[in-house]
This record gives C-alpha cells, sequence and structure tokens, in this order.
C-alpha cells in the first residue's frame, strides 16, 4: 500500500459476475458483494428478488488509487456489462440488476462522466449509453453464501457467466479484434509465427533473453501490459524468464499437449497471442513459478518512456 485508501462502487448486474474482474490485482485491497441505493434498512437477498427495496446488485471495491486509479476501475466496469440495457443484465431482468456508478466524491462524478461521455461518443454501441451516475448511499454486504462466489463455486459461476450472455458479449463488444492480413503486414515473420502459429523462437538468439533495461513488456500484437523487469531473472534458458505477470488477469493458461510433452501455455488475454509457457521450476522464494515467454511475442517500453506511451499508471512497479 503506498497511501490512503479509497471505495469505489459499482452495479453491474449479478455481483457474482463483478468480483473476478477486479480481484487480485495489485492496489485492490478488497471487493464485497452487496446492495445499494434503496430504501429499506438491511436488506436480504429475499427481499432484494423480490423487487420492492430499491436496491441494486453492487460491488464495494476498497483500493489504493496510488497502484490502481480510479480511472482503470471505471474502464473495467464498462468492459464487463451492456451499457445499453435499461432492463437489466443479459438474462438477469428487474431493478436490483441495473447498471449504476455509484461515486464517493467529486473526483469519482468527474471521472465517471467523462468516461461515460467518451464512451458515448466512440460510436462502439448503436443504442444509448443508459448506465446511470449516482451518489454512493449505504452498502449492506450480501449473505457470506454470496462473497468471492466466483472462487467458491467455480463452476457454476463459469456455466452462468457463459450461459446468461455475459461471457459472449464482452468477447464480441470488449475483446480485441484481429485483422490477419494486417498483423501479416506489421509483424516480423518471427513474430507472426510466434503469437498466431504457437511457434518458438531460439533459445538466446533472440531480443530480449539477456536484456537488463528498467521497464514493462508489452504484447507486441495489441500493446497491453505485461510483464515488467521487476519481475524478471536469468534461468540460464535462453529466453526472458520472469516470476510473474503484472496482473494475474492480464495472461491466460492452456494445457499444452503438443510435441508428447505435458505442459501449461500462456497466452495474453486481449489478444489472445500465444507468449510461452509457465513452469514450477522458478524461484521458490517469488513464488516458484518460472514464465518462459518469446521475445517475438513482446514488445518492451522503456521506463522512461511509460508515461508518454499510456502506461504510466504501471510507474508505481518500480518504487522502492
Amino acid at each position: 500500500m503506498t497511501g490512503q485508501l479509497k471505495k469505489a462502487t459499482f452495479a453491474g448486474g449479478c455481483f457474482w459476475c463483478m468480483v473476478e474482474p477486479f480481484d487480485e490485482r495489485p492496489g485492490i485491497e478488497a471487493i464485497i458483494s452487496g446492495y445499494t441505493g434503496g430504501h429499506t434498512e438491511n436488506p436480504t437477498y429475499e427481499a432484494i428478488i423480490t423487487k420492492k427495496t430499491g436496491h441494486v446488485e453492487a460491488v464495494e471495491i476498497t483500493y489504493d488509487p496510488e497502484i490502481f486509479p480510479y480511472e482503470r476501475l471505471v474502464e473495467l466496469f464498462w468492459q464487463q456489462i451492456d451499457p445499453t440495457d435499461p432492463g437489466g443484465q443479459f438474462h438477469d431482468r428487474g431493478e436490483s440488476y441495473k447498471t449504476v456508478i455509484f461515486y464517493h466524491d467529486e473526483e469519482q462524478r468527474r471521472i465517471a462522466e467523462a468516461s461515460k461521455k467518451v464512451l458515448e461518443e466512440s460510436g462502439k454501441f448503436n443504442d444509448p449509453i443508459v448506465t446511470e451516475i449516482k451518489p454512493a448511499t449505504t452498502f449492506y454486504p450480501a449473505e457470506d453464501k454470496h462473497q468471492d462466489y466466483y472462487k467458491k463455486q467455480s463452476f457454476h459461476y463459469k456455466l452462468y457467466k457463459k450461459g446468461s450472455g455475459r461471457a459472449d458479449f464482452i468477447k464480441k463488444h470488449w475483446g480485441f479484434k484481429k485483422d490477419d492480413e494486417d498483423l501479416k503486414r506489421r509483424l516480423t515473420d518471427i513474430q507472426y509465427k510466434v503469437t498466431q502459429q504457437n511457434g518458438t523462437e531460439a533459445p538466446f538468439r533472440n531480443e530480449y533473453h539477456d536484456h537488463e533495461e528498467d521497464g514493462i513488456y508489452v504484447d507486441i500484437v495489441s500493446g497491453e501490459p505485461l510483464f515488467s523487469s521487476t519481475d524478471k531473472y536469468d534461468a540460464g534458458c535462453g529466453w526472458p524468464s520472469f516470476t510473474k505477470p503484472i496482473e494475474r488477469q492480464l495472461v491466460t493458461e492452456h494445457m499444452d499437449t503438443s510435441h508428447g510433452m505435458r505442459r501449461i501455455e500462456i497466452r495474453s488475454d486481449q489478444a489472445d497471442s500465444h507468449l510461452g509457457h509457465v513452469f514450477d521450476d522458478g524461484p521458490k522464494e517469488s513464488g516458484g513459478a518460472r514464465y518462459c515467454i518469446n521475445s517475438a511475442a513482446l514488445k518492451f517500453i522503456p521506463k522512461d518512456e511509460m508515461n508518454e506511451k499510456g502506461y504510466g499508471y504501471l510507474l508505481h512497479l518500480f518504487n522502492d
């Protein structure tokens, strides 16, 4: 923690689906599922679903704004919802599932309204953006069984997120859209082979295996930040090695049984670029993971250029 903690409150339909996107990110101290915006005290889930209390399902996030700025929280919020739906979210209908940003101070209000205006002017959606922006009111934590539901009931949660239509909506409207012909034009042969065809570059004969400059490594395809030099180390394998990604959600893991082996493949979350593999022979004092990544999948952004290139919010990684 670097500074004073603040709270953010978002209603995005079923609160089960609003915890995972924010959870376990640097600077996020706590996430509570609950009810807010209504006119009765201490509501229960059973009371909420009657649609007579005026409350909406929401999450209250405690965060460090110096590490995870409110701008990023709002951006993440938009990416979890259909902001054009006035009657609920996906197959959850009614007042208690409406989308709302509840601001806790004037700075949050200003940021939320500016972000909504940018979304309205982006042309991403044909219908009006109906998500409301309101002052925060009393927040009531939900019952224990609803807290961290995506962890406690992970199988059912995944079925629900997919079956409700939320997962497909997010992928369609918020996912990174790749144009294969464009990629072939702007990527080198080895960059295309690695990221799009699951290729592997030669060890020790790649750009970053012994690179030591301070900065971050981003996806060569999308520019999404993936790894930091603060977590890079020499594993002696001939490829860039890291003990962890900048944020857990930035990469996805997949079983890889190619070449007669069983390995865990690592891909970027937004662009679905093949990056490399993760092994369990990394430094024990840093968690034991070794993210073995192809240089061809990465682009290095020096620390001194991060701010001008839009990655200034990650400069906290280099604080002593």
